[in-house]
């Protein structure tokens, strides 16, 4: 058997094993095992006899692959990230950017609704994890909705929405992912998720206005905040703006020159900027624990799916499958942008039965090479490719397309991670409540996933400015 057969075959296996309700890190570990074994046994035509060696090889080459690949450096973004988003929870920044947003936005239909998807948003600039954004907002926004007429399943929905714009506002966990397996500058990608993950945050308020004025009696607008109350309420809402600017300057040299430091050095620079307003606002040992091992908890989850995918996609380079899937979408005589969308809707589908962490790792080592290809390659330039931009920028460029995707999974039945993530936090919803929530949401999901294929400048200039 070929190798590209064996990776078909092993391939299907790993689907099945998902579908079937294992974890997609050990099910992808598994699987890559499994896929090594036969592939190094395939080269020795099967003899019974060198069985062993064969387990022996794939086990040794499958075992390189954790220190390999998870030590490099930009990996210990991830944890800095998510531990910026818990300090700022505790240091009071929640609360402080949602009473801000509501005292500016609460007066337009559906006041409270929009603000909460600004605050989710402002939030989203300190942390880089989606299901702690939702977790948070869900104890903070709900209640205050709830409050004043709002339906609990449309609540529940704006904060599972709302949420999900963690993934592609830096700092973002899953974008960082997306620029290590990719291999490329990390640094730009998380400038790139700015423009298109505040234009998400736009297009979810104006889906919320547009419902509040054409739907009699829902989410009542909130009148009443003095323009005193509401510059009062922006002093405790900067520090967001601070840290932002902090990690951003730090990266990239604002006076010319050289940057300053790398992105690690200036999430953890972050992270000890949060740390210490947390302090001062009054944080306690307890609520320090709790945050550093929530962030280990998140941390390593995010590690363990990183672990199990990569031995996965090992096997994949010895199988050849991502060559051979790049030769035949190139194939196609289909228009490279309709074959561009059927890939995105592709992972729409897939994101139904699939975390998006995972998600990405397992079709990335595929999908990534053949978009490439179908532009023309990772070097091409501007005027010589297919979708008129360079490698590296359709590199940028697809990234955000693929980050976006994995923000409309988080939502997503029957797996939305945030979905059920609400769920947990309020007593008196259930996860089909918030799935019914969120289903406007999709909607607004599909015109920002549009514009953002129609007009890629809206991704690619800060970028370009870098």
């Amino acid at each position: 058997m070929e190798p590209i057969e064996i990776g078909l075959w092993v391939s299907g296996f790993l689907l099945a094993t998902v579908l079937l309700g294992m974890r997609v890190a050990f099910a992808a570990g598994l699987a890559g095992l499994v896929g090594l074994v036969w592939i190094f046994w395939a080269k020795f035509g099967y003899d019974p006899e060198r069985f062993t060696k064969a387990v022996t090889i794939a086990v040794k080459t499958a075992g390189q692959v954790p220190h390999s690949k998870v030590s490099s450096q930009a990996l210990s973004l991830i944890p800095t990230f998510i531990l910026i988003g818990y300090l700022a929870y505790y240091a009071g920044l929640t609360k402080a950017l949602f009473e801000a947003a509501k005292r500016w936005l609460a007066w337009v239909p559906g006041g409270l609704a929009v603000s909460t998807v600004f605050a989710t948003a402002g939030f989203a600039a300190v942390s880089g994890a989606s299901v702690a954004t939702s977790a948070v907002f869900a104890r903070i926004a709900i209640p205050e909705m709830l409050k004043i007429g709002y339906d609990k399943r449309f609540a529940a929905g704006v904060v599972a929405a709302g949420g999900t714009l963690a993934s592609l506002i830096p700092p973002s966990a899953i974008l960082v992912i997306y620029a290590i397996i990719v291999e490329q500058d990390v640094g730009k990608l998380l400038l790139a998720g700015f423009i298109p993950g505040a234009f998400s945050a736009v297009v979810y308020g104006l889906l919320i206005i547009g419902m509040a004025m054409t739907i009699k009696g829902f989410g009542p607008a909130v009148t009443g905040f003095t323009w005193k109350e509401r510059l009062v309420s922006l002093p405790p809402a900067l520090p967001i703006l601070f840290v932002v600017a902090t990690i951003i300057l730090f990266v990239y040299n604002p006076f010319g020159g050289d940057a300053w430091g790398t992105p690690t050095e200036g999430g953890a620079i972050g992270a000890f900027v949060v740390f210490l307003m947390a302090l001062y606002r009054g944080m306690r040992w307890a609520e320090l624990k709790d945050a550093l091992l929530e962030t280990a908890k998140l941390s390593v989850m995010i590690f363990t799916i990183i672990w199990g995918v990569l031995i996965y996609v090992r096997f994949l380079g010895f199988a050849e499958l991502p060559a051979a899937f790049s030769d035949w979408i190139t194939s196609l005589t289909l228009s490279p942008m309709l074959i561009l969308i059927c890939i995105l809707l592709a992972y729409a589908v897939l994101g139904m039965f699939m975390d998006a962490i995972g998600m990405l790792l397992l079709t990335l080592p595929v999908v990534y090479p053949a978009v490439m290809a179908l532009n023309g390659g990772e070097y091409v330039s501007a005027a010589e490719s297919t979708f008129g931009m360079s490698g590296p920028m359709c590199a940028i460029w697809f990234g955000i397309l693929v980050v976006k995707m994995a923000e409309f999974c988080l939502i997503t039945p029957p797996i939305g991670l945030n979905c059920f993530v609400v769920a947990g936090v309020r007593d008196d919803l259930t996860v089909q409540d918030v799935f019914k929530g969120v289903t406007p949401f999709f909607i607004a999901d599909g015109i920002t996933i549009a514009i953002l294929v129609a007009f890629p400048s809206i991704v690619l200039w800060l970028p370009s400015l870098a």
